[in-house]
C-alpha cells in the first residue's frame, strides 16, 4: 500500500489578503475619526445657549481663540489675510455662510470687531456656534 503524498511541496509563500484587509479597515476608521480629532484640538471654550439652531448648509468656520489668534479653515491667518479671502469667497459665491467659534474670555469688543471685519469682507450670512446647555 502506497502512503498519500503531497506532490505542492511545502508552503513557502505569506498570504498577505487577510493583512491587507485589515490595514484598510484601520485606514478608513482613521479617516473617519481624523476631523473630530482635529476639532477638538482647537482649544476654545465656547460659551452655551439653551436655544440654538444646526446649520443648514456647509460654511466657512472662523475660531477666534483666547489668545486673540483667528483660524480660518484650521489655519492661523492675520485679520487682513482673513479679509482677503473672505472678500475673495464672497465675490465667488454671494450667499456664504460663516460661522464664528469665539471664546467666552473674550471681551465684547473683540468680537465686534471680527465681526465688522467679516461683514467688511461683504459676507451677510454670520452665525455664532455655541454649545447647548
Amino acid at each position: 500500500m502506497q502512503a498519500a503524498t503531497n506532490d505542492e511541496g511545502p508552503i513557502t509563500g505569506i498570504n498577505v489578503t487577510p493583512l491587507v484587509d485589515i490595514i484598510l479597515v484601520v485606514l478608513i476608521v482613521f479617516m473617519a475619526t481624523a476631523p473630530l480629532i482635529t476639532r477638538r484640538a482647537l482649544k476654545v471654550d465656547v460659551p452655551k445657549a439653551a436655544h440654538h439652531e444646526k446649520a443648514a448648509t456647509e460654511a466657512l468656520q472662523i475660531v477666534y481663540n483666547a489668545k486673540r489668534e483667528i483660524l480660518f479653515l484650521r489655519q492661523r491667518v492675520s485679520p487682513d489675510e482673513l479679509m482677503r479671502r473672505l472678500s475673495a469667497a464672497s465675490a465667488a459665491s454671494p450667499e456664504l455662510h460663516v460661522t464664528m467659534t469665539a471664546d467666552k474670555s473674550l471681551d465684547y469688543g473683540a468680537i465686534v470687531e471680527l465681526l465688522d471685519l467679516v461683514r467688511g469682507a461683504g459676507v451677510r450670512k454670520i452665525g455664532l456656534e455655541v454649545v447647548r446647555k
